[in-house]
């Protein structure tokens, strides 16, 4: 990374297309395999800057004379984690009416890990903008799913209206020598190359009749979520680092004296006595003993970081929750607007990854193996959820408001952080609605009829009980 690597402006991985009529060699493998190459320093770039090897750790040293602190904070990673806690720390629900495919899918799903699998495919997408899902059979013909970052696995796209997927590579190099490796997949094999020959001997059929591949996407732009917002952070680090190296020199200015002569003894008892005291001189007056010390430039510096931090969070569209602001108990409604921005990225992405699953169970349903109904998958549901603070006073005082305004199944709905299934909750009211008639009706036996004051008492104060075990 070199001192100007935060104002070269990389290019974004616009889809690679071919002619659909081009026949696929290794000489066309290698053309698209150059292409891709191209997009590796972005994506090394963006790296970098999540693991917070940041521009001021590779800027020229000073000389050894001056203070040369560096300091990096890491609003890149902070701003990834934060959105993808936010947006997607509960896990994707996925939901359908077909009992046999649901537990095909727990198990399945068990079986890959799947949501530290999804997490880690969210991660890729905040980073780099897009991941790639890669799909194949282990040795037991189970099928099995990775997730694969974009610096590994390239797609090119048919060049015509309906741009489907014409093949897909994923490949690295060997250490020892350099040379490329890996596999081209198309609908119909997946073919495996090395040293720049296709191995056709080595193709195996591929069992899914799709390329195995699902691309996952932040954004139609594949651009990560803090991209906009790495030269702030570099500027940043560069004027928290000068800040600290103001402070140091002032800790080690220079002690001027003036109108008195100190040798090599005198400097070296002011030095360790910190005292100064020239006697014997009728000029006293005209003795200037002081520190020089550059214009301080604390307060210009104090606004400048103040207002990058705060650009980034708004250029990201993402929230500061450690600010002063989120502490307290706030209104739902003031944390839907401090949340608005964030939401609006993760409706974007939830739109994205929806797609993404969709061709996900299209492939998973694809195989006799997996579930015989090769489209079942149309019939899965997905169900998005934000981990948003709670404010369970707030949602309890809406529900008592509530209480016969509107239908009980509305009510409930308005207190999502309290009442997470309506349809549960109802159905658990119901049941202890029933076990109050009952408990009503063994209570009503116990106590006969009778004219008598106390027994009529009794007998209207068990009612009354009951009544309001069953909401009157």
């Amino acid at each position: 990374m070199d001192d100007n690597s935060n104002r070269i402006p990389y290019m974004l991985p616009e889809p690679m297309k071919c002619d659909p009529g081009e026949p696929i060699t290794m000489t066309l493998v290698n053309e698209y395999i150059g292409y891709h190459q191209d997009r590796l320093r972005r994506y090394a770039y963006l790296d970098a800057m999540y693991k917070g090897f940041h521009d001021i750790f590779f800027k020229p040293d000073k000389p050894s004379w001056k203070p040369d602190h560096r300091m990096a904070f890491n609003f890149c990673r902070e701003i990834a984690d934060s959105f993808r806690g936010y947006g997607y720390g509960i896990p994707i629900v996925k939901d359908t009416d077909n009992e046999s495919l649901m537990e095909a899918l727990q198990t399945w799903h068990k079986k890959n890990h799947i949501r530290d699998h999804e997490s880690e495919l969210i991660k890729l997408c905040c980073k780099f903008g897009h991941a790639w899902e890669y799909f194949y059979q282990d040795e037991k013909a189970i099928t099995r799913v990775k997730a694969i970052p974009p610096t590994d696995l390239f797609c090119v796209y048919e060049d015509d209206l309906r741009g489907r997927a014409m093949f897909a590579v994923r490949y690295g190099k060997r250490k020892k020598d350099s040379k490329l490796y890996g596999e081209v997949m198309t609908r119909e094999q997946i073919i495996p190359f090395a040293d720049s020959e296709l191995k056709t001997g080595e193709a195996i059929e591929n069992p899914y009749g799709m390329i195995p591949v699902v691309e996952w996407q932040l954004n139609p732009e594949r651009m990560g979520i803090y991209e906009g917002v790495c030269a702030a952070n570099d500027i940043y680090n560069f004027t928290i680092s000068e800040k600290s190296n103001d402070v140091a020199a002032f800790a080690e200015a220079y002690l001027a004296i003036l109108g008195a002569e100190v040798d090599d003894d005198g400097v070296k008892r002011i030095r360790d006595n910190r005292i100064i005291n020239f006697y014997g001189t009728d000029n006293a007056k005209d003795i200037v003993v002081q520190f020089l010390t550059k214009p301080s430039a604390d307060g210009t510096q104090e606004n400048l970081l103040d207002r990058i931090q705060d650009m980034i969070y708004l250029t990201s569209m993402t929230a500061n929750f450690s600010d002063d602001s989120f502490g307290g108990n706030p209104s739902g409604i003031a944390l839907s607007y401090k949340l608005l921005n964030m939401d609006s990225l993760a409706e974007t992405f939830d739109e994205k990854i929806q797609k993404s699953l969709e061709k996900r169970y299209k492939i998973f349903c694809s195989l006799p193996t997996n579930f015989p109904d090769p489209d079942a998958w149309e019939s899965i549901t997905y169900k998005f959820s934000r981990k948003t603070p709670k404010n369970i006073l707030e949602e309890s005082q809406i529900l008592k408001n509530l209480e016969g305004i509107v239908s009980r199944e509305s009510q409930y709905g308005a207190a999502p952080n309290i009442i997470s299934n309506v349809d549960e909750e109802m159905q658990r009211v119901e049941n202890e609605k029933k076990a109050a008639v009952e408990a009503l009706e063994v209570m009503t036996k116990l106590v006969p009829d009778s004219d008598t004051s106390v027994e009529s008492a009794l007998r209207s104060s068990v009612r009354e009980e009951a009544k309001d075990m069953i909401g009157g």
